[in-house]
């Protein structure tokens, strides 16, 4: 089935929770900021559905220091699409981009989180679909 936007990203908010976080970020993870550490699972999963690139990028603090890396989309319409770029705070800094290509598999890191992630997506996907189509 093909999806739209519209449909995938309440999906994928919906399937956010600390046992989808990154570990890195587990202990800045809240339910006031269901987005933190989730930039990875999301990137993937919204790819697999809809298509396009990853796009990676480093992140800093204001200070210059090293926070870490953020990964969004861009889809095959050229749109930017970044549904975690709520979880930094105003003294944490995205850099550029990089498209960087998908490896095949599952993700060397966080593939716990990646399958409970998608499985959740998918479900409330799929659910939706059965809604529809009634």
């Amino acid at each position: 089935m093909a999806w739209t936007l519209e449909e995938v990203a309440p999906a994928l908010r919906a399937a956010w929770s600390a046992d989808t976080c990154d570990e890195v970020d587990l202990a800045d993870w809240s339910p006031q900021n269901p987005a933190r550490g989730q930039c990875g699972v999301t990137a993937l999963v919204l790819q697999e559905l809809l298509g396009g690139d990853l796009l990676l990028a480093q992140v800093h603090f204001v200070d210059g220091g090293y926070q870490g890396v953020h990964y969004w989309n861009r889809l095959p319409n050229g749109e930017e699409i970044d549904l975690t770029r709520e979880q930094f705070a105003a003294h944490e800094l995205v850099g550029s981009p990089d498209v960087v290509v998908r490896p095949p598999g599952l993700p060397e890191q966080g593939t716990y989180q990646y399958l409970r992630f998608r499985q959740r997506v998918h479900a409330a996907l799929d659910a939706g679909a059965v809604r529809r189509a009634s």
